[in-house]
């Protein structure tokens, strides 16, 4: 008797399908009556042109460096990406000219962000809190922040150290609470003190400071530092934390220079933790002694000075001590990158620097254009022969191949275009090349499942068992192809820039569709196209009949004593008996039997005796008795 076979509701998952296809394109309509999303998925500059402008950065202290321009293109780029613009291209120019190209139709206040210039200034630090309101607190805020550690890439320092008399300064990051602000006496000369929460925090001020949300879309594309002698709020460059800064004391030029290294101790040798180390100028000197010490006497975290580039707080370091002489050391959980980096964003910051404009214009996508035809015609020649294929080789089979196509591509289209307005994903010519691949890397699926399947008829197994022992053993290999493609369409997206991330994204994207596409639709609608008559019965033209696929003939027991000789049916009543090898039993075969039960075996060894005894136009089919 045959083992019981496991229960199929292929109706089950092709409902799970239709539930995410329902869900991308809904959440799409949604956006268009709530939003700006769109049916059409945006497209990059290549492909639908854009804004191009050429600046130029000027210094009143002299020529900018090399440095000082790729600086000031890590700045120009975090301001175009905060502000929601992708696809930008920010690329160097001979010796000194930066390109920065837009998409589409950027707004004014995008094309004022690209071309205002840089500012760097010191102020004191009033109130701090995390960048992004928490929607059920669980802890009560405390008078003094903790130390937070961050990762090793943000360009700010992350746990406190002690400063020493010479001058240095412990970077630290701010906890997440918000202290409340006391007065704080005002300075020896008569002047309001710059750390006077008390009258610099207005209410209006303190509304903004409570308002501001880090996480939301364009907080950290920067903008106008502020007044000089006003409190501003501001957020940090990650986003993580916002502060509520006092007036400026001391702007960026007043620093001479700065650098990073490894920390020299006191007795002059040279310790293992990375530090960055400031040197101002003589005015600077002056103005930073009297800063220190009055931040030395005030709580946490008014005890601290923020470093503002470009309208984001870049460091927030605490002082510890006073320092004359005008050289500070900061120092916390820096890596030897991200000091690097701090120092280069002082450099730049202490630059006089602005950007001139040297032209603006509109570029259009005309080559472009003409490519994206190209390729469409090149992919719609491609579907069509991957089709005419199919057919050919597969019969009807190939309509499960056509649909598969169809249901990968349509939700294709319905990510590009949900991510299209969720993320500000832009299609370009690379991307639709990646499109265009994902048409073989589809159908490389179905001829391995089709194969795998046709292989099981050849062995005398009924269309049913063919398919499950089939599926089996055809998703391994899918799942491992497809795993290949992914892994390559990761590294690929993670070493490269620009357009050749735009296709590492589009084949990555294109096979996790395929894997979704050949387990909720192709496998179902194989199993229920097998209960048909058409492909169940082995029609000729259903491309698994198996006299086309060369199954040999087999003498097989019918019952009541009959036995036929002859290729077996992909459907039949002995469909139960033939499920048997999906459930792999490792059962001896004996030779030249073919694997049948014994009372088959017996019942054609007693036909074949009575063939040899029987005229040679003797019928095939004869009687016995068990």
């Amino acid at each position: 008797m045959a083992p019981p076979t496991r229960r199929r509701r292929p109706g089950r998952t092709l409902l799970v399908l239709l539930g995410i296809v329902l869900t991308v394109f809904g959440s799409v309509f949604v956006g268009t009556k709530v939003s700006n999303a769109s049916w059409t998925p945006g497209l990059a500059l290549d492909l639908e042109g854009g804004t191009q402008l050429i600046l130029t950065p000027v210094s009143s202290a002299g020529t900018p460096t090399s440095e000082d321009i790729n600086q000031a293109i890590s700045v120009i780029r975090q301001r175009v990406d905060a502000s929601g613009v992708s696809e930008a291209e920010i690329s160097r120019q001979g010796q000194r000219n930066i390109v920065v190209s837009l998409p589409g139709t950027p707004s004014q206040e995008t094309l004022d962000l690209v071309r205002k210039s840089s500012q760097m200034d010191f102020r004191p630090v009033l109130a701090v809190d995390v960048g992004s309101p928490a929607p059920e607190p669980t802890a009560t805020p405390t008078d003094s922040p903790t130390d937070t550690p961050t990762e090793e890439a943000t360009p700010e320092p992350s746990a406190s150290a002690s400063a020493t008399a010479d001058g240095s300064v412990a970077g630290t990051v701010p906890g997440a609470t918000t202290p409340t602000p006391e007065p704080s006496p005002s300075a020896s000369s008569g002047a309001q003190s710059p750390s006077d929460a008390a009258y610099y925090l207005t209410p209006e001020v303190q509304q903004q400071f409570e308002d501001l949300d880090c996480s939301a879309e364009g907080a950290l594309a920067g903008g106008e530092p502020g007044a000089a002698d006003k409190a501003f709020v501001t957020c940090d460059t990650d986003g993580v934390y916002k502060y509520a800064l006092g007036p400026i004391e001391i702007p960026g030029t007043q620093i001479d220079s700065a650098t990073s290294g490894l920390q020299v101790l006191p007795n002059g040798g040279v310790g293992t933790e990375w530090v960055v180390n400031i040197k101002f100028t003589n005015a600077g000197t002056t103005t930073f002694a009297k800063t220190t010490e009055r931040l030395l006497a005030q709580q946490p975290p008014q005890n601290q000075f923020a470093m503002v580039l470009d309208g984001l707080v870049i460091s927030a370091p605490q002082v510890n001590t006073v320092i004359p002489n005008g050289q500070a050391e900061i120092s916390g959980d820096f890596t030897q990158a991200t000091a690097a980096t701090l120092a280069q964003q002082l450099n730049f910051g202490s630059l006089p620097l602005t950007f001139q404009v040297e032209s603006e214009q509109r570029v259009s996508a005309t080559l472009g254009s003409e490519q994206l035809q190209a390729g469409l015609v090149a992919g719609l020649i491609g579907l069509v022969l991957v089709v005419i294929y199919s057919f050919l080789q597969y019969r009807a089979l190939a309509i499960l191949t056509v649909g598969s196509l169809v249901v990968a591509g349509v939700l294709t289209y319905g990510v590009i275009a949900l991510l299209s307005w969720t993320q500000g994903y832009r299609l370009s010519l690379p991307g639709v090349a990646g499109l265009i691949i994902a048409i073989g890397i589809t159908a490389d699926s179905f001829i391995v499942y089709f194969e795998r399947i046709r292989d099981e008829l050849r062995d005398g197994r009924t269309l049913p068992a063919a398919v499950e022992r089939g599926w089996d053993r055809a998703r391994r290999t899918i799942l491992a192809s497809d795993a290949v493609n992914l892994l390559a369409a990761v590294v690929l997206y993670a070493l490269s820039v620009g357009g050749v991330r735009g296709f590492a994204f589009t084949l990555g994207l294109t096979t996790v569709i395929d894997v979704i596409v050949v387990f909720l639709f192709t496998h179902p609608m194989m199993e229920i196209i097998a209960r048909t008559r058409f492909w169940g019965g082995g029609h000729p033209l259903s491309g698994l009949d198996p006299r086309r696929l060369g199954a040999p003939e087999r003498t097989r027991y019918v019952g009541r004593g009959k036995v036929v000789t002859g290729p077996r049916s992909t459907a039949g009543p002995e469909d139960a008996v033939e499920d048997e090898p999906v459930t792999d039993r490792k059962v001896p075969t004996p030779v030249g039997t073919g694997g049948m039960t014994i009372a088959e075996r017996r019942a054609a060894e007693r036909a074949a005796a009575r063939r040899a005894d029987a005229p040679t136009d003797a019928p095939q089919t004869t009687e016995g008795n068990d």
